[in-house]
């Protein structure tokens, strides 16, 4: 049984510091890609950052320079490590995983989820 288990979320003032992580168990997703979405009260889920099984990432514009996605391929773990928190960051985030290596900027394509964790960035 797959399991994607989130942690680190919380509240922050805003131009604060988060570092999520993610779990994983059950299968190894070293070679595949895993990613975070958030979902902001009152919008759709988007994504946020996603990486390949080789090591490619991709972070969406509105955080990028601020947010930075890593692995731990030994652990089977991903981190989300954001700075320069914005009140408009807060959300739910979750982290989700692929069964194949190339990252999708689609969440439709990421068959396993985990719960979410809840980050609140106070102005």
């Amino acid at each position: 049984q797959v399991q994607l288990v989130e942690s680190g979320g919380g509240l922050v003032q805003a131009g604060g510091s988060l570092r999520l992580s993610c779990a994983a168990s059950g299968r190894t997703f070293s070679g595949a890609a895993m990613g975070w979405f958030r979902q902001a009260p009152g919008k759709e889920r988007e994504l946020v950052a996603t990486s390949g099984g080789s090591g490619s990432t991709y972070v969406v514009d509105s955080v990028k320079g601020r947010f930075t996605i890593s692995r731990d391929v030994v652990k089977n773990m991903v981190y989300l490590q954001m700075n320069s928190l914005k009140p408009e960051d807060t959300g739910i985030y979750y982290c989700a995983a692929r069964t194949t290596g190339v990252y999708s900027l689609n969440e439709e394509r990421y068959p396993y989820w985990g719960q979410g964790t809840l980050v609140t960035v106070s102005s």
